[in-house]
């Protein structure tokens, strides 16, 4: 009776009337990040089409407070959430086949340009058998010369360069000379430079992202003294720097499921926002100032890392998970995840066709789903922070791994157990390691004492992936395409059965007795005939 009472609150706790949004939004978005222009302003008026016919048969089959309530105004909501997100590709398309930028990238001229680094540098994935580093650098346009027209106006582009590029910093205002191309579908950049050379700094402006630069390269220098494993790890884990992380080690996070951890995810600004929270409640601050605090902590962790696209929607995602956890905005988590990826995809449709955002909403809606349900599960005697910490990444895998195989055919039998064996030493990484963050800028010393102790639980991070990858079978080929998909969705399905069973062998063994039972008599009633 008890699992009846929780089956019927979990689904008490499931408001579905977003869920057909998010897949409208998110296939209109996906669908307008490859059409021209013209063809997402038509999906976008059909789309309001739509809705407005779906509102006039809501209002003639539905009267008074149920009308919002029906099938159709569900649907009609969809549709204008999907022909706004076609109307924002339609303008993003528009910008980008007639911007400043678009005579020069069909043109295919070399082009003077001055242009103002709106990131920080990045290095660029190069082949094996390549030596030369290549960087990315995130900037917009200043003004550009090309085949001696000179042109003025706003577009966002993305600069590759070789080692000349790797100290510019953000707010700088560059010149420099290239060629411009088109950019990949999907990318909301109007154009790549590739450029023929080095940027010449004509001057430079505040931003915010240059001291946070270096407040994580002072992270990385007081962090030297550690052994090579955690001195790489640990600014990895706490501000996503991967820049001293030992290939040999990154190679072996790998094999094992554990990459996730050096780079800034969900869990990293759950963690942090819980920290605030924790830290507002000591102060006995009101509930309006305890989340305007946290929100102000996680606001000044993700500036810390950098607000790239990745770390905004961890941030995001970071925040529904942990209401999840918690049982928080009463108890509709599931909800408040529709609301957050309908308006990340409005904000950015090029999301759509990002796997990073597609696995972070999977991971999210695996904990909002699954996690507590599995954690219910555990008997009383097994502690709630270890049933917490087994049900949290097994959810997420569960929905993450048809999605992973796809990218990577590969399969690692002890990925879950390294995650769950790992997952304690997560928290004191990224705490004590952020706490370090300040003590570090003002001097390498003061952070001793964090980074020590965060340093030894980053080692055992490490140690665990070493460990893992060194036992057979670590890294198993899979079956590529939709064949590896099915087989891991099957797998999954049967890793939750399996999970169940172990924890349920008295309600297992009831319902085989059953199932003999029915057998049986199925047996019984062909033999009499």
């Amino acid at each position: 009776m008890a699992e009846d009472s929780d089956d019927d609150r979990l689904l008490r706790r499931l408001d579905l009337r977003l869920v057909p949004a998010v897949f409208l939004t998110w296939a209109t978005a996906l669908a307008g990040s490859v059409f021209a222009a013209a063809w997402s302003a038509a999906m976008g008026a059909a789309l309001a089409a739509a809705a407005i016919a779906l509102l006039l048969y809501s209002r003639l089959r539905a009267t008074g407070a149920s009308r919002a309530r029906t099938v159709p105004a569900t649907l009609a909501l969809a549709c204008v959430l999907g022909a706004v997100a076609a109307g924002h590709c339609a303008v993003a398309a528009g910008k980008r086949d007639q911007g400043p930028l678009a005579a020069a990238v069909d043109a295919h001229a070399g082009v003077v340009i001055q242009i103002r680094v709106t990131g920080s540098p990045s290095a660029v994935p190069q082949p094996a058998h390549s030596s030369d580093t290549r960087w990315s650098v995130p900037a917009s346009l200043d003004s550009l010369t090309t085949e001696g027209n000179v042109i003025r106006g706003f577009a966002a582009l993305v600069v590759i360069g070789d080692d000349a590029w790797q100290d510019i910093s953000p707010g700088q205002r560059v010149r420099t000379t290239g060629t411009l191309k088109e950019i990949r579908p999907g990318q909301s950049e109007a154009a790549i430079l590739t450029a023929s050379s080095g940027p010449v700094v004509m001057d430079s402006a505040f931003d915010l992202q240059d001291p946070a630069a270096k407040l994580r390269e002072q992270l990385r220098d007081a962090a030297g003294w550690l052994p090579p494993d955690a001195a790489g790890l640990l600014p990895g884990m706490v501000t996503g720097d991967t820049s001293s992380l030992p290939e040999s080690l990154e190679a072996d996070m790998k094999s094992t499921g554990m990459v996730h951890l050096t780079a800034v995810s969900g869990a990293n600004c759950s963690l942090i926002l819980g920290g605030f929270i924790l830290v507002a409640r000591c102060l006995r601050l009101t509930r309006p100032l305890a989340a305007a605090f946290a929100g102000c902590g996680l606001a000044a962790f993700v500036v810390l890392v950098g607000p790239e696209p990745s770390v905004l929607r961890a941030a995001v995602m970071g925040f529904v998970g942990m209401v999840a956890l918690t049982g928080g905005l009463r108890g509709r988590p599931l909800t408040f995840l529709c609301l957050a990826t309908v308006v990340l995809l409005l904000l950015d449709p090029t999301l759509a066709s990002n796997f990073g955002f597609l696995l972070s909403v999977l991971a999210t809606l695996g904990i909002v789903l699954l996690a507590s349900r599995i954690a219910s599960w555990f008997p009383d005697v097994i502690p709630k922070w270890l049933a917490v910490g087994v049900s949290v990444p097994l959810s997420a895998q569960v929905l993450c791994g048809p999605i992973i195989v796809a990218l990577q055919p590969q399969f690692s039998p002890y990925a879950l157990l390294a995650n769950v064996i790992a997952g304690p030493l997560v928290a004191p990484i990224t705490i004590l390691g952020t706490l370090a963050v300040p003590l570090s800028a003002i001097h390498p010393w003061a952070a001793a004492i964090p980074i020590g102790l965060a340093g030894a639980s980053a080692s055992g991070v490490a140690g665990i992936a070493r460990f893992f990858a060194g036992l057979p079978g670590a890294a198993l080929p899979w079956a590529e395409g939709p064949a590896g998909i099915i087989a891991m969705s099957v797998a999954s399905v049967v890793t939750i059965l399996i999970v169940w069973t172990v924890l349920h062998p008295s309600g297992m063994l009831l319902r085989i007795k059953v199932l003999h039972h029915r057998v049986m008599l199925v047996l019984e009633r062909l033999q009499r005939k």
